[in-house]
């Protein structure tokens, strides 16, 4: 069935809460571990349904923002998947309250109480209100950045079609269309800092409420962070300083004396060879059809999986008029179907996109099987490790893709992966900071940004910008928006992408396999050890970033990239 097919019924809460109420009697009165699972089977199915539509709405709403019907539906889901989340852990406080929680664990995994607790601490009905206010202050910022029509070139553009214009090649053009983008963030300052101050104070408020001194520990638990926690991750970050800043700041120095600049500006960042980027030598169609070769040739696995893709519909891939910005997979559970959401603006993001989100993709079309929707997917981190290890395990393709070209994208892909981790790590230090002292100003927020660029970024020139000189950056990063705390996980899973990367080149055949493996245990595992499970080194032990990088830089330094 195609995705135009899948039907859409708004779900009646009402219905679906006297139902599970009635299993919960059930669960709580079996006399056996075989009973409550059949509830387990049952709650699950209710569940499933509900995700679907939810689901559903979330992607047809992405698509086209200014679609009124979805709109709707979209404000029904943000004002009711609060008393879905209530009814979910109910069924969560009757599980790891069950005589027979020993037997059930061996039967549906240790990783789902673990989960089920996690839920249990991070929501009560008394911050039901607070969640859907939480819920429509991010559909806000989501519709106000999709909302942008820029005139530029002639043309309206958003701002995923400004992109191509960045890389330019030409210096002014560059400038312009980067202060163009930057611009729209400058012109709704104040409505998108608000926006931002409000979801700040309602997450602490939420927090209090539920007896956390801030919203740090609460935001690792509603992320499913069950081992590992904000100290391990302020080493972490700590590690990248030392290994990774000095490395990033010498790539930039590299990437000034390639473009032959005095100065390497904000502007000139995006803009890797004087030659003009590796870009895709051909359009969206052409991109696919070469994407369906590319994994037909990786394995049998990958290859029945992309067909199913592309055969049911499951990709939007091309930029357009009110559709949202940025990219996402997501798994639409009653179809068993993967979905993946982008932004095609002819660079060579749009391989990336084929192969990070495919990634994603990939590992849920694998895991479609583990019956629990907790088990679809894993915690992010986890989930991040299957998008950017795809990136290069697909490396031996992307001449197919770049043609002449294949040696500038390999280069920037890596170079790229590399400044990409002090980014990271200063998003996710920016969010401790903030929820620390959830009543800085707006201004004050913006000099912490600042203040951290400077010491994780230190190349940043933004002379000229009086609105990215101030701190004003973080403003388009949505998941500090609408998902507080999810960013670290790119800088995890990029260490151990990394270490696949190192791998594919010593062993493919081991790598791959590894990584099938990994994909098929799904979110049934927390992430320390879905990591052991792939054989590789957590990122949290010290050393795990230096081991990482040393191959990365060692391949950087051995190529001549002025004659790329």
């Amino acid at each position: 069935m195609k995705f135009g097919d899948f039907k859409y019924n708004r779900p009646h809460l009402d219905t679906m809460e006297k139902e599970v109420e009635e299993l919960l009697k059930e669960f709580d009165s079996s006399e056996n571990p075989q009973e409550q699972s059949r509830v387990i089977e049952k709650i699950t199915e209710i569940r499933n349904h509900f995700e679907t539509m939810y689901t559903l709405v979330s992607i047809r709403h992405s698509i086209d923002t200014r679609d009124s019907f979805y709109e709707k539906e979209q404000v029904y889901m943000d004002e009711n998947s609060p008393r879905y989340t209530n009814m979910i852990t109910k069924f969560y406080s009757s599980l790891v309250g069950s005589q027979f929680k020993e037997e059930l664990s061996k039967v549906w995994g240790e990783q789902l109480f673990r989960l089920a607790e996690l839920q249990i601490k991070t929501f009560s009905e008394e911050i039901m209100e607070d969640l859907v206010v939480e819920n429509k202050l991010s559909t806000k910022y989501d519709k106000l950045v999709a909302a942008a029509a820029i005139q530029f070139e002639g043309q309206t553009r958003n701002l995923s079609q400004l992109r191509p214009f960045m890389e330019s090649p030409d210096r002014g053009m560059r400038k312009k269309a980067y202060n163009a983008y930057t611009s729209y963030f400058e012109e709704n300052e104040e409505e998108i800092g608000d926006i931002y101050d409000q979801l700040v104070k309602i997450r602490d408020r939420m927090a209090k409420k539920l007896g956390y001194e801030n919203f740090i520990q609460m935001g690792y638990d509603r992320m499913s962070r069950s081992d590992y926690n904000h100290n391990m991750v302020r080493n972490f970050r700590e590690q990248v300083l030392q290994s990774i800043v000095p490395l990033a700041s010498k790539i930039k120095d590299r990437q000034k004396k390639r473009l032959l600049l005095e100065e390497l500006t904000y502007y000139d960042e995006p803009l890797q060879f004087l030659s003009g980027n590796a870009n895709p030598k051909g359009g969206p169609e052409w991109i696919l059809d070469k994407g369906i070769k590319m994994y037909k040739e990786l394995s049998s696995e990958t290859g029945e999986f992309f067909d199913f893709m592309v055969e049911n519909e499951l990709l939007d891939l091309l930029s357009k008029e009110g559709k949202r910005s940025g990219g996402y997979c997501t798994v639409i559970p009653d179809y068993k179907a993967p979905f993946i959401f982008s932004n095609f603006n002819g660079t060579s993001g749009d391989i990336d996109v084929l192969t990070h989100e495919a990634g994603h993709a990939f590992q849920t079309y694998m895991s479609m099987d583990l019956e629990l929707p907790e088990y679809k997917f894993p915690t992010l981190e986890a989930c991040e490790i299957h998008s950017m290890s795809m990136e290069f395990l697909t490396w031996p393709w992307m001449e197919s893709f770049f043609e002449e070209g294949v040696d500038k994208y390999k280069y920037s892909h890596l170079e790229g992966a590399v400044s990409f981790l002090p980014y990271g790590v200063t998003v996710d230090e920016f969010q401790h900071i903030i929820y620390q002292r959830p009543n800085l100003t707006p201004d004050e927020r913006k000099k912490v940004w600042r203040d951290l660029e400077k010491k994780y970024l230190p190349f940043k020139d933004y002379s000229g910008n009086s609105f990215l000189e101030s701190g004003g950056y973080w403003m388009r990063q949505g998941h500090i928006f609408s998902n507080p705390f999810y960013y670290i996980d790119y800088c995890l899973a990029q260490v151990c992408a990394f270490q696949f990367w190192r791998r594919s080149l010593e062993d493919s055949e081991r790598a791959w396999k590894d990584y099938l493996e990994l994909c098929k245990a799904g979110g049934s595992m927390a992430f320390i050890d879905l990591v052991d499970l792939a054989g590789l080194k957590s990122p949290f032990q010290d050393g795990t970033v230096q081991y990482a990088i040393k191959p990365v830089k060692e391949f950087l330094e051995n190529i001549d990239d002025r004659a790329l």
